[in-house]
């Protein structure tokens, strides 16, 4: 081979900064994302809180991510120890937002003291779009800004899609309320305005109708990351023991894909009437169930592992087909599990692509923001289906959720369709080596717009990062 002079200079690491917003469901993509990059070489900063960063799981030992904690202030009436949405009701969260805005000062200083040093001075920053502080000092620092997207059904306009009475008003009440003195709204078109790209995890293949829309509409470059799946064997991160060793032996004792694993995610805002009726349903469906359960907003857990959170002989009832799992669980390690044959999910984003993953047909039930676009999604693509919600006010009743259940997962004719179209949508999602394309095309993006303003990107040489 040859070692000649024409040879293309070696492009030295690209440091990025990633600051995700204060929820899980987006501090754990980023972190997927930030171990793709250091798992090719480059510096990866994930900035968040102290206590966000305690609770994260530790990055993977071949990828090494830079964790960077910040000071969350104080906010009268935000609890103390308050530092995510799932910590705290959603009629708290004007005030997370208004802590989150005090990051603002913190975040400069560290920002400013990374560009003072050439050898740390960040190629790119990559937000959320509620950080429109971060934003401006990005561009004081004349660091280029990519902004993070989470798919493109909730940005994209679909004239066919029916979206319930209840859900265009929360929507509304959501993201044009003040949330710490700018509304979601203002907050998004603030950053989208000043960013050089969108970074959004979806990919043309997932979305060959929506995607496509989404550059034309805002105006700005838009990088497919792919759908970050995780590796289905965890990816060699550690797992807790205790509930998982017992949620896994239940599983062992259960006969193959006859479970249907039910998860609302880490903040999902049920109220207990509504975990009544869900339970009750899963008890009239008569399937097996495995539910990762967490305490609702308000609620008072007993001792019990359930407790006033379940209706009155739920759990006596329901011994021997069904388990309640109390707090954590290994979501992804429970639905790669031969027992387990459905996924009823709130559909947020990471949920249905672990679901999916290994080709689990969903029962579907959105609770709030971009969750109700993915459902219709999913549904437009056979491979769910949603439990019917009351039109004004968005709740289920016990009849709902055991027909959608029985659907999906009794049902020989329904849910052979759900079933074959799960396998289908599998395709796309576990095909690792799309996903991982998509990373190396994003990083190549981050080379071309980042030379644009600053050479120094792509031609300092790899030595000069020693």
């Amino acid at each position: 081979m040859s070692t000649g002079s024409s040879s293309a200079p070696p492009q030295r690491p690209l440091r990025v900064v990633l600051f995700p917003w204060l929820a899980f469901g987006h501090l754990l993509p980023h972190l997927e994302l930030a171990e793709r990059l250091a798992s090719r070489g480059h510096r990866v900063t994930l900035v968040s809180t102290a206590g966000n960063v305690a609770r994260l799981p530790p990055p993977r030992p071949a990828a090494r991510v830079d964790l960077v904690s910040l000071p969350l202030p104080r906010v009268d009436g935000l609890p103390d120890g308050a530092e995510s949405t799932n910590s705290i009701p959603h009629d708290k969260h004007a005030l997370l937002f208004r802590a989150f805005d005090g990051l603002a000062a913190p975040f400069a200083e560290f920002l400013h003291a990374a560009c003072a040093d050439e050898r740390r001075r960040p190629d790119w920053l990559v937000v959320d779009v509620f950080h429109h502080w971060a934003a401006a000092a990005a561009a004081e620092h004349k660091v280029p800004l990519a902004v993070y997207l989470p798919s493109a059904a909730a940005l994209a306009r679909d004239p066919a899609a029916a979206v319930p009475r209840y859900e265009s008003e929360r929507g509304k009440a959501q993201y044009g309320s003040d949330h710490g003195g700018m509304s979601i709204f203002q907050r998004f078109f603030f950053v989208l305005e000043r960013c050089t790209l969108a970074a959004m995890r979806s990919c043309v293949e997932w979305e060959p109708e929506f995607f496509p829309q989404v550059a034309p509409r805002f105006r700005k470059p838009v990088v497919p990351l792919g759908l970050l799946p995780p590796s289905p064997d965890g990816g060699g991160r550690g797992v807790n023991g205790g509930e998982d060793d017992a949620t896994a032996s239940w599983l062992d004792a259960q006969p193959a894909g006859s479970v249907l694993y039910v998860a609302l995610g880490s903040e999902a805002p049920l109220p207990v009437e509504q975990v009544h009726e869900l339970a009750l349903g899963l008890e009239l469906a008569g399937t097996r169930f495995l539910w990762a359960l967490r305490k609702p907003s308000g609620a008072v857990a007993a001792a019990d592992g359930g407790g006033e959170l379940l209706p009155p002989g739920f759990q006596e009832r329901t011994r021997g087909r069904g388990l309640v799992a109390m707090g954590w669980v290994p979501q992804v390690s429970i639905l790669g599990h031969g027992a387990v044959g459905g996924f009823l999910t709130h559909c947020g984003q990471s949920s249905f692509v672990e679901g999916l993953l290994f080709g689990r047909p969903l029962v579907l039930l959105p609770i709030f923001g971009d969750q109700g676009s993915n459902a219709r999604l999913l549904e437009k693509k056979k491979v769910g289906l949603q439990v019917a919600r009351d039109e004004d006010d968005g709740s289920f009743g016990r009849h709902g959720v055991a027909k959608a259940v029985r659907a999906v997962m009794v049902d020989e004719e329904t849910r052979g369709v759900y079933v074959a179209n799960a396998h289908e949508a599998q395709k796309i999602v576990a095909d690792m080596e799309l996903h991982e394309r998509y990373i190396d095309e994003f990083v190549e993006e981050l080379r071309l717009h980042a030379a644009d303003g600053n050479s120094t990107t792509s031609t300092v040489s790899a030595q000069a990062e020693a």
